[in-house]
């Protein structure tokens, strides 16, 4: 298994080659085993294909498999096989392109990976359809894992997926909302995307066969992990640049999305978040000028530096879970220098 020394830069994400060489076969065979059209969709959202399904000579960034990765590794550090947890990590790819699909019709944006997203191109049928096949695929592969704790491992799955689904309400709900509190936020961030990260680390020590003191230390690092990375997530929306991450920065400004940033600076005091509340609540669209100097109100109202604390604090929250789990340290370290490159990044 090919290790990480050292941090990786900043704004770099470390590449973990073994990773990709357990999860690609099995990845791209459940994919394969998708009805046409909807193997077509999904090949194509990751980079894979042309539209018209002509094979790509090279494939374009498909992310970085964060969780593939952290379900491999989560089982290698309660002592198990990696190879054992691949149904899991496949699982949860197929999850995350699922929620993908699904949030860029939700959102409307119409740029995903570097290319124009799946819907923009198929049509938001296709597109619904696709993230529909995947789920139900995901499913199979755990449930034809040929050991053991398959079971366990569905009904894992299955709450994550319950819980995915309500902090996805709640993220739509806020944009309507007068007020939306940063307990209120934080609390739709673990639904929406701590879930599937701690659902990923679980799935990994079950299908390692670990005890259910050190599978809820793994979970909960992964739900502590999801939470620091939406935080960080969110201060790219606002302040990252396209050309690196491949998706629109600026339209969840557009849309008077309440991320966590915008939260902060709304809830707080002073001309900067008066300003910030007044241009929310207006009713004509923003344009350019006025996104310009809503992402200048949010950073000078506080927002960008609470965001970027409580990823910090979330992260030291991972970490101090990771260690219910007794991992072995070379995978601790692992793991800890995975959750430094997911809340120190460009893209």
């Amino acid at each position: 298994m090919a290790q990480i020394t050292h941090p990786a830069p900043a704004g770099t994400f470390p590449r973990l080659a073994w990773v990709d060489d357990l999860l690609g076969p099995a990845l791209r065979s459940a994919v394969a085993a998708l009805p046409a059209a909807e193997s077509r969709v999904a090949g194509y959202h990751r980079g894979w294909c042309e539209a018209d399904g002509t094979q790509m000579t090279t494939v374009s960034s498909t992310g970085k498999s964060v969780r593939p990765a952290l379900a491999l590794l989560s089982a290698a550090a309660v002592g198990g096989s990696a190879e054992l947890a691949v149904p899991g990590a496949v699982a949860v790819e197929l999850v995350h392109d699922f929620t993908l699909l699904h949030d860029d019709v939700i959102d409307g944006d119409a740029l995903r990976r570097h290319r124009p997203a799946a819907w923009s191109v198929f049509g938001t049928p296709a597109a619904v359809l696709a993230g529909d096949a995947l789920l139900v695929s995901a499913m199979r592969a755990l449930a034809d894992t040929p050991h053991g704790p398959a079971v366990e491992a569905v009904q894992e799955l299955v709450g994550t997926l319950l819980e995915l689904v309500e902090g996805q309400s709640r993220d739509v709900a806020f944009e309507k909302a007068p007020e939306v509190s940063v307990a209120q936020y934080l609390a739709m961030a673990e639904g929406k995307t701590g879930s599937l990260i701690g659902c990923s680390c679980a799935l990994g020590g079950i299908l390692a066969g670990a005890d259910g003191e050190r599978v809820r230390g793994l979970r909960e690092f992964g739900r502590r992990l999801g939470v620091a990375f939406q935080c960080a997530d969110d201060v790219l929306g606002i302040w990252g640049r396209s050309a690196r991450s491949g998706k629109p920065v600026g339209a969840d400004l557009a849309a008077r999305k309440k991320s966590l940033p915008v939260v902060a600076a709304l809830s707080s005091q002073g001309a900067a978040a008066e300003r910030l509340r007044a241009l929310y609540a207006a009713a004509h669209p923003l344009d350019e000028q006025d996104i310009t100097l809503v992402r200048g109100l949010v950073e000078e109202a506080g927002g960008r530096e609470a965001a970027e604390q409580e990823a910090r604090r979330q992260v030291s929250a991972a970490l101090r879970a990771l260690s219910w789990a007794q991992p072995t340290p070379d995978t601790y370290r692992q793991l800890q220098e995975i959750a430094w490159a997911m809340t120190h990044r460009e893209s």
